[in-house]
């Protein structure tokens, strides 16, 4: 696996792939072992023009496990916060580093980056797509439901990077996908020519009640995210009603599970209840995001399997 861009460009083989070594890499920690240290000599530059909590700790100390070292690189700091172009910049990158994480806006710039670098690139975040988080998703739906053929996964609110990451991540799993989100505010055309594909194991919709009704896992996000501060209120008129509560919660299959990438505005896309109510699923969740980029660090920047 040369990069990790959009899940769109994983085969089924490959997202299990990571799956897997994420689980056992938890295992690993979990038991108290140290990880091997496979990527001892190697940097991951660490490149963030959007501000992180789980995404940076994670990737800084994912790599430290492993033996590398992780280079923090603010966008305000680097040249291309200064209009320095991406393709000049990831020929630099190129000479110094062994591989790239990027946090942005614009997917064309983790392309680019990919293209230019020749190195292997991680996407971080776009407003496209948030690959890496979705993983973390996938993993613990796997280890509360064992597996994830027959269930059905539903994303309540903004049709935005989580949903379009969520939709292809689940699909490709094996589960069928409910979207449920306002008219205007549905996932990227690109992510709903790819879910056509899989027939009727897709829905989108603007009733909540019924994109809920009979799901496995409720997933959701806050209703403005980073760059759209500016619509937060208006965002507020338009998804009130989209909120995961203990009304929604009732039309669930019994034993549903429900995930929120975090931060959490709580009594706006899900209320406190519910949340404290799921709060163990929510923090393993966040937790797994170390395991899963674990596994995608360890994929993209070696050649060889990983052996314990």
């Amino acid at each position: 696996m040369k990069h990790l861009l959009t899940l769109q460009d994983l085969s089924q083989k490959e997202l299990f792939d990571i799956l897997d070594l994420a689980s056992e890499l938890k295992a690993e920690v979990k038991a108290g072992k140290k990880h091997e240290k496979r990527l001892d000599g190697k940097t991951l530059g660490l490149i963030f023009q959007k501000s992180s909590t789980r995404t940076r700790i994670s990737f800084e100390v994912g790599m430290y496990q492993l033996g590398g070292y992780p280079l923090f690189l603010s966008g305000n700091d680097l040249q291309l916060g200064r209009g320095e172009s991406i393709k000049d910049s990831a020929r630099v990158f190129g000479r110094y580093l062994d591989g790239i994480m990027i946090r942005t806006f614009k997917q064309s710039d983790v392309e680019e980056l990919a293209e230019y670098s020749g190195l292997p690139v991680i996407n971080g975040l776009t407003d496209y797509c948030h690959p890496c988080q979705v993983l973390a998703d996938l993993l613990t739906i796997k280890e509360y439901k064992g597996g994830f053929e027959g269930l059905k996964a539903a994303y309540i609110g903004d049709g935005n990077n989580m949903a379009n990451s969520l939709i292809v991540g689940c699909l490709k799993a094996g589960m069928s996908f409910a979207a449920g989100t306002p008219k205007d505010y549905a996932p990227h055309e690109k992510v709903l020519d790819f879910a056509k594909g899989y027939g009727d194991k897709f829905t989108l919709t603007e009733n909540i009640y019924e994109a809920a009704d009979k799901a496995d896992v409720v997933f959701t996000d806050v209703w403005a995210s980073m760059g759209q501060e500016a619509e937060a209120e208006a965002r507020k008129k338009i998804f009130a009603g989209y909120c995961i509560d203990d009304k929604l919660m009732s039309v669930t299959n019994p034993g549903c599970m429900v995930q929120h990438c975090l931060p959490a505005h709580r009594e706006e896309e899900i209320t406190d209840k519910v949340f404290e109510a799921h709060a163990k699923e929510i923090f393993d969740e966040a937790e797994n995001r170390l395991h899963a980029q674990k596994a995608v660090i360890y994929l993209t920047m070696t050649d060889e399997a990983y052996k314990k």
